[in-house]
């Protein structure tokens, strides 16, 4: 997985394309990275799974 295409995921997750995305646990640390530096990464929601992936959803104004 690399950087433009993490973003890609994470443009379609803001526009509704997609509801979630399934992060596997070998690239969490780099789609985080990415994510992190998104102006509205707060606005994500990392669901954790067993094994080590995480579902990753856009749920705006999900932490108030």
């Amino acid at each position: 997985m690399e950087k433009q295409e993490i973003l890609e995921i994470i443009e379609k997750l803001r526009k509704r394309e997609i509801d979630s995305y399934l992060v596997p646990k070998m690239h969490f640390l780099l789609f985080c990275q990415v994510l992190l530096k998104q102006e509205d990464a707060i606005d994500f929601r990392g669901n954790a799974q067993h094994g080590g992936d995480t579902i990753y959803t856009y749920e705006p104004g999900w932490t108030k």
